[in-house]
């Protein structure tokens, strides 16, 4: 059974700052890409950051600048650095990776946590 598990997620007012982790856990033979996504209300879900194994990122066009991925492989731990945190910012964040769990036959599977909120208001 494949896990992923977000955390610190929190209030915070504009301009600061808050770390987002994700941590998979279970039968796993392989991550590959791993992202963050945000859901605010009544709007879809959108594509926060994305990383593959290489460490190759990419951003939304709203966060760029201001939010940082990175990944620990050893861990099989994902992280979201968010600074400069607008009211806009403020949404559901969901990890979502790309696993091959054992006895899958080295086939993908897509996986997503429970989600984070975090909320940007003075």
């Amino acid at each position: 059974q494949v896990r992923l598990e977000e955390s610190g997620g929190g209030s915070v007012q504009p301009g600061g700052s808050l770390r987002l982790s994700c941590s998979a856990s279970g039968s796993i033979v392989s991550i590959n890409a791993m992202d963050w996504y945000r859901q605010a209300p009544g709007k879809e879900r959108e594509l926060v950051a994305t990383t593959d194994k290489t460490g190759t990122t990419n951003y939304g066009d709203s966060v760029k600048g201001r939010f940082t991925v990175s990944r620990d492989n050893a861990k099989n731990a994902l992280y979201l650095h968010m600074h400069s945190l607008r009211p806009e910012d403020t949404a559901v964040y969901y990890c979502h990776a790309k696993i091959v769990p054992i006895d899958s036959y080295y086939t993908e599977f897509g996986y997503w946590g429970q989600g984070t909120q975090v909320t940007v208001s003075s």
